[in-house]
């Protein structure tokens, strides 16, 4: 009904049988042909009608507390701010920049939290004196403009 997006996984019977409950298709025939692959198009039609009837944040008040498998679709700017993302530290703010946190996550070895990615061109004599080339051979790359 907003344009966003739901996840929807219910695969196994109780799964899809709650799926139903919560959509209100129950009693609708044609969802006993889960296994029927000639089927799906029309389901998920039905499905997408159905769920077209909501907001996402309101499947997510009929979904989020059972068992069907579901989840909302988030935006880079929503994702860090969701609950279950908040309470696994999913992210990180590094110098005020919001991003994943280093995955997996062990605790015998923690992972050190991301650093912040040098502007570009920073770090390009270093990287070319790395690589072998002298001083006089970077002046000469940048005095032709090849880097700044």
């Amino acid at each position: 009904k907003d344009g966003k997006y739901v996840s929807i996984g219910s695969i196994e019977p109780k799964f899809y049988q709650l799926l139903l409950e919560q959509t209100g298709l129950t009693d609708d025939p044609a969802f006993k042909a889960q296994r029927d692959p000639a089927a799906w198009p029309a389901l998920s039609e039905k499905l997408t009608h159905i769920f077209k009837t909501k907001t996402r944040d309101e499947w997510c008040e009929i979904m989020e507390m059972t068992d069907v498998c579901f989840a909302p679709v988030l935006s880079l700017s929503e994702a860090p701010h969701h609950p279950h993302n908040v309470a696994r530290g999913t992210f990180v703010d590094v110098e005020g920049v919001v991003q994943p946190a280093p995955s997996p996550r062990f605790s015998g070895t923690p992972a050190r939290p991301p650093e912040i990615a040098p502007s570009a061109g920073l770090n390009t004599e270093s990287v070319l004196a790395d690589l072998g080339y002298d001083a006089a051979a970077i002046e000469s790359l940048r005095a032709l403009g090849t880097i700044g």
